[in-house]
């Protein structure tokens, strides 16, 4: 792994800490230590040693992507709950390939999961939104919204937005099995329902303790 590489300089008005640097720039503070880490943009450092960068640093930096890295790539995500619904990922990748062909779209990158909507740290799912945030996928497609995630659906486009990313929507009903939503809210009672168990636990524990408190004194 390539060590950042750094240099000591003098804070000033134009030096912005790693903090700032990522809002400047629309990054996560990760992205800018990977950055560094790679020799993309390696920050210098100030006598107690914390990483800062120029803002003309980052204006170079923000107008290279901008000449270097147009977003190319083409990307049909297709997704289903369980092994189970294997027949369903299969069919929910042929609607994509015929909508792919009747709109000239070529090169197209089909990636195909098993897991549920509601987990976020699919590592597909995962892969995908680092290349979007890399600012490599020009469009994504997919077949309901809930192919990709099962809330916050908005939230996700905005970031797609952000880095130069088109989300299209088919809006295909038949692609969003009803028993995999069923499954899906039912894992949400059971969150909730363990929460809310372990909260009268703890003030169960709670009332235990201060009774006992008062009995003492």
């Amino acid at each position: 792994m390539t060590s950042e590489k750094s240099c000591f300089i003098v804070l000033d008005m134009d030096t912005l800490n790693v903090t700032l640097a990522a809002k400047y720039l629309g990054r996560t503070v990760k992205t800018l230590q990977r950055l560094g880490r790679e020799g993309k943009l390696c920050p210098s450092r100030t006598s107690t040693n914390r990483r800062v960068y120029t803002k003309q640093q980052l204006n170079m930096f923000l107008g290279q992507r901008h000449e270097i890295s147009q977003p190319s790539r083409i990307v049909a995500y297709c997704r289903v709950s369980s092994a189970a619904q294997k027949p369903d990922l299969k069919n929910q990748r042929q609607v994509l390939a015929e909508f792919c062909v009747a709109r000239g779209l070529a090169n197209v990158e089909f990636v195909e999961e098993i897991d549920g909507g509601l987990n976020f740290s699919r590592k597909k799912f995962l892969s995908l939104f680092d290349s979007i945030d890399q600012n490599e996928v020009k469009v994504l497609i997919i077949a309901h919204k809930d192919r990709l995630v099962r809330f916050g659906f908005e939230w996700f486009a905005r970031f797609c937005e952000h880095h130069g990313c088109e989300i299209v929507v088919l809006n295909q009903e038949h692609m969003s099995p009803e028993q995999e939503m069923v499954q899906d809210l039912m894992t949400i009672v059971h969150c909730f329902s363990s929460r809310l168990y372990g909260l009268r636990n703890y003030r169960k524990k709670l009332q235990q303790v201060l009774t006992r408190e008062v009995i003492e004194k």
